[in-house]
């Protein structure tokens, strides 16, 4: 082999070798062995809700950690727009979301955004459960960039306060809080990570910065629990919070539950801990943390398989068939009198039943459906008749090999054959 041969191989190895690579580091950041977020995927995950008011972010945190729930609350609330009052306040109350999930019934068009966008959704709550210190710092370094470049104000619909290295954002009236719609691209200034650009909820708005309707606090809302602690980077809890939007919440329940997992105290108040039962089986991007929730990577992987309506065995259980009823199964080989301590004789284990001497051999299986690919003992140039038959058709059909462009015509389309649709 020549000295110029051996270099090729040797610069094709290394093209190969630089090539996989970063597939190697995306397999990694998506599976379940990631082990942390870094900053510029935080801030690219953040930059849409960064400048949400205080209260309806830690909503949307806490209800991120349990993307099934927010699914079935959208949906319930596609299904029972009727409900209004005291009787959406009463089924509000029967279902058994997070309270932080139920929260969110206030806001129908984040409820629904979080669960069109529900890859962003899960992430957003594994991040949450990861790093809670370095998502509320993110939120806070984006709101000062949105604030050094101007786009962050008190308006008629909010109100911004800076404290230091904090900011708050509190609505104007208690009662009504404006969701603002902004271009993440744009609010924040310059992007600083082009190669993590900021993600979008909503389409990107023609203004830099608006608001929609404001919404009025209604019966929802009395499940609005957390608060952000910009202090120490958490969401603390107080279950006697917004008592005065929903009087059929039983609170004194909640707060024994919360009590049990050691959350709140006997008033209520305490720092907000993940509820492994409203994941509802979704599993956990990292190792640590389902080990920490109790969810071992296996378990985690079989949760995945049930969620998409698998069993335990890995299959579709079967559909029951309705107005058929399956033949009794007998047990072979005699199980009456082998239930009745009878011995069975070993030719007749064997499906050979002996009687007087005389030996009677079970009977002959039906016939099988007969097919080109089933023929017996001398059918051999029917089989071969049927297959080329068989060729002949597949071949005007208007199919080719490997589903390419098909030959000819045949069929609906002009003779399309298979095509991918676009």
């Amino acid at each position: 082999m020549g000295r110029t041969a051996i270099w090729m191989r040797a610069v094709s190895l290394l093209i190969i070798v630089l090539l996989a690579m970063p597939m190697a580091t995306m397999a990694q950041n998506d599976g379940s062995e990631q082990e942390s977020f870094s900053k510029e995927q935080l801030a690219q995950l953040l930059a849409p809700i960064a400048l949400y008011p205080d209260e309806l972010i830690a909503q949307i945190l806490m209800a991120s950690t349990y993307p099934l729930e927010i699914v079935m609350a959208d949906r319930w609330v596609r299904e029972h727009k009727d409900l209004q009052g005291e009787e959406l306040a009463r089924a509000l109350e029967q279902q058994t979301w997070d309270p932080s999930v139920k929260s969110l019934v206030n806001f129908p068009s984040v409820l629904a955004m979080l669960s069109e966008k529900l890859d962003l959704t899960t992430k957003l709550g594994d991040a949450f459960l990861q790093q809670k210190q370095d998502v509320m710092d993110t939120i806070q370094e984006l709101r000062r960039r949105a604030d050094a470049a101007g786009n962050l104000k008190t308006t008629s619909q909010q109100k911004v306060v800076v404290e230091k290295e904090t900011i708050v954002i509190e609505p104007v009236n208690p009662d009504v809080v404006y969701v603002p719609i902004y271009d993440p691209f744009v609010v924040y200034g310059p992007w600083w990570y082009p190669a993590y650009p900021p993600f979008y909820f909503y389409p990107a708005p023609s203004v830099v910065f608006t608001f929609g309707f404001g919404i009025t606090l209604g019966w929802p809302w009395g499940y609005a629990w957390g608060g952000c602690d910009w202090r120490h980077r958490d969401i603390i809890i107080n279950i006697n919070r917004n008592v005065a939007f929903n009087r059929f919440i039983d609170r004194a329940r909640y707060i024994r539950r919360f009590e049990e997992r050691r959350i709140v105290g006997p008033t209520g108040r305490g720092v907000w801990v993940h509820n492994p039962t409203h994941r509802r089986g979704v599993a956990y991007v990292n190792r640590a943390t389902a080990q920490r929730f109790g969810q071992m990577p296996a378990r985690a992987i079989e949760n995945r398989r049930e969620i998409r309506g698998f069993g335990s065995t890995g299959r579709f259980a079967p559909l029951p068939r309705t107005g058929v009823s399956p033949p009794a199964v007998q047990p072979r080989g005699g199980g009456g009198a082998r239930e009745r301590g009878v011995s069975i004789p070993r030719t007749e284990r064997r499906g050979i039943r002996v009687d007087r001497g005389e030996v009677s051999r079970p009977a002959a299986p039906a016939p099988r459906r007969e097919s080109v690919f089933t023929g017996r003992f001398g059918e051999g140039e029917q089989v071969r008749q049927s297959s080329e038959r068989g060729r002949a058709s597949f071949g005007r059909g208007g199919f080719s090999r490997g589903f390419s462009q098909p030959r000819g015509g045949g069929g609906r389309g002009g003779g399309r054959g298979f095509e991918r649709r676009r």
